[in-house]
């Protein structure tokens, strides 16, 4: 199936438009405010698009186009489109605000508990998770960026009014949320010799290397980055001692929400009780929200005030070191890479999954597209997600009692390790091992300058994109939204609760990315650029020719395609280098016609001599 960013998006924004707005006021429904990171991902399906595609812009109510009109007509006018968007935020940043005023990241209703037969006590429903921190530097940013242009442009005094209100309750959400994203990094520090120290060895040697062998590579290859951590990573973490010792192994990232002991960073910061232990989930989560601060959206509109520049530039050295730290972990070695070891293992837990390759694959995709590698690195990145795909039962058909099902139904399961001081253990379950695969895929094919590694990919992306628009709920609540499991694979059990607005956002990323895709230039084959100069070499040649052998009267029809031709043949040298196909048509076009030409010239020649 053919991904079509712009028409599948509209028919999102439509099927959105339909189920959140009557008569022009935003309805949040039965399970609207019960969780910040549902709402925010709920805002997000509008929002993200609205400020990253130009032809999706709602802040300039004259240029909204047509058929976007159209797909939020539920909403109302052009006119009153941003408005209802305006009033649908205010309401998110007053719903999810705690009782002494500052923001709340509440993971609500997403939180489960370990033993079912056990009940979730209020407080923990409240606690903050790297989820909403991540998906909340996200929507502000769009947010600002939205009211930046809209506030320019409305003549109503209650809408500006409201559209400052909403200014500063952003900011400040914003803030905290950056705040909560670098107290919830950790660096994990172990030795070698525990059994996370040995799990870690065994990935990274892949029973080709002995643990002593492993170790001293290790310290050779993380020592500059050892070094970063301990000497420049202060602000909200507290690492330093533990890294002093080169024996010492580590990991960096994202633990599920604000560290236990997390040093404050503000004097109203709340104290944390995650274990100090990076998951791979809430890593890539952390790392998509810290790279929407560095857009060139963000930095153009300076949306960002004086302190947050400050947090935003420790965030983005912790984006740093972890994505080199895991890319590093991932190709460890020189020979089998342990990400080809399919399914990745984490280290402090007993747990093992697809999901946690795709996760490690991600942070490697993360580090590829920074560093600009070379082909080989990224064919071998797409053979992975291949076989992630065909694991996952996305282009391959699921056999009798495959637990691959598990991955999409009923979700791969984290325990949230530090949870239990406040009740019971909780959980944390994601279901969106194909959204996470799209976006990913269609990355890395957006940087891939091989033909044929961007073609597989494609390839795949089409794949996903197709089990992905199968599993939109068919009708009654959340009809054209996801998610039916079930609707692919007919063993899954049968839908219950509220439609997923997780797996809704991801899908409007993914068409986001595929937006991004299509707005490059197209890969340059070599090939076809010697070929296409070659072709304009020689149309060039039989223009001049033509030129000299032909009488011309100003105002003739020979004189209009002469000068047809010589338009296109000024095309095609424009386009050669970036375009070469392209090229190569306009200098076949001019060959055909100039031949046409001749062959008309000969004939009237014969007519005369007869």
């Amino acid at each position: 199936m053919e991904i079509k960013p712009r028409a599948h998006l509209l028919q999102i924004w439509e099927a959105i438009a339909r189920h959140s707005f009557e008569d022009g006021r935003w309805g949040w429904g039965d399970w609207g405010g019960q969780s910040s990171v549902a709402d925010a991902e709920r805002l997000l399906c509008l929002m993200y698009p609205a400020t990253e595609i130009p032809e999706f812009r709602l802040d300039e109510p004259d240029t909204t186009q047509k058929d976007v009109q159209r797909a939020l007509r539920q909403v109302g006018g052009r006119t009153e489109i941003p408005a209802a968007l305006v009033a649908a935020l205010t309401e998110f940043m007053h719903q999810h605000t705690a009782p002494d005023g500052s923001p709340s990241f509440a993971g609500g209703y997403y939180f489960t508990a370990e033993d079912p037969d056990a009940e979730i006590t209020p407080e923990q429903r409240d606690l903050g998770v790297v989820d909403s921190f991540s998906m909340s530097v996200t929507l502000c940013l769009a947010t600002l960026g939205f009211i930046d242009k809209y506030q320019g442009t409305t003549v109503r005094s209650d809408v500006r009014e409201a559209v400052e209100q909403l200014k500063q309750a952003t900011s400040e959400r914003l803030t905290a949320a950056m705040v909560g994203l670098l107290r919830s990094f950790t660096v994990n520090v172990f030795d070698a010799d525990t059994t996370q120290g040995r799990r870690l060895a065994r990935t990274l040697g892949q029973r080709r290397l002995s643990e002593r062998a492993v170790l001293q590579q290790f310290q050779e290859s993380f020592a500059a980055l050892r070094a970063t951590i301990a000497d420049r990573i202060t602000l909200g973490v507290d690492v330093a001692d533990g890294l002093q010792d080169p024996s010492m192994m580590f990991e960096c990232g994202w633990a599920w929400g604000m560290v236990r002991d997390a040093p404050v960073i503000r004097p109203t910061d709340r104290d944390g009780i995650a274990d100090p232990v990076p998951y791979l989930y809430f890593t890539v989560v952390a790392l998509d929200g810290i790279q929407d601060l560095s857009s060139d959206r963000t930095l153009a509109l300076g949306l960002l005030t004086e302190e947050q520049q400050t947090l935003a530039e420790a965030l983005r050295l912790r984006w740093t070191v972890t994505r080199e730290y895991w890319s590093g972990i991932a190709r460890f070695g020189a020979d089998r890479w342990p990400l080809e070891d399919i399914p990745w293992r984490v280290t402090n837990q007993k747990l093992e999954s697809e999901y946690f390759s795709l996760s490690v694959a991600s942070l490697v995709v993360h580090d590829l597209i920074r560093s600009r590698a070379g082909d080989e690195e990224l064919a071998r990145t797409a053979e992975v997600l291949w076989r992630l795909a065909e694991r996952g039962r996305i282009n391959s058909p699921l056999t009798r009692d495959d637990r691959s099902l598990e991955l999409h139904s009923p979700g791969v399961v984290l325990p949230l390790e530090g949870s239990e001081s406040l009740g019971p253990q909780l959980r944390w379950t994601v279901t969106d091992f194909s959204a996470h695969l799209l976006k990913r895929t269609v990355q890395l094919a957006a940087f891939s300058g091989n033909i044929a590694t961007q073609n597989r990919l494609l390839e795949l992306a089409e794949d996903t994109f197709e089990h992905l628009w199968q599993r939109r709920i068919e009708d009654g609540e959340g009809a054209d939204l996801w998610d039916d499991v079930q609707a692919v694979f007919p063993v899954a059990p049968k839908r219950e609760g509220p439609l997923s607005w997780s797996m809704t956002e991801r899908l409007t990323e993914c068409m986001v990315a595929a937006y991004n895709f299509y707005a490059r230039e197209p890969v340059r084959s070599p090939q076809l650029g010697t070929y296409a100069t070659a072709l304009i070499s020689e149309a060039t040649h039989r223009f001049g020719k033509e030129q000299m052998t032909s009488v011309v009267a100003t105002d003739s029809d020979l004189a209009k395609s002469l000068r047809t031709i010589e338009i296109r043949l000024r095309r095609a040298r424009e386009l050669v280098r970036r375009q070469p196909g392209t090229a190569s048509a306009l200098a076949m076009s001019v060959l055909v016609e100039l031949d046409t030409l001749a062959q008309a010239r000969g004939a009237a020649a014969g007519e005369v001599r007869r």
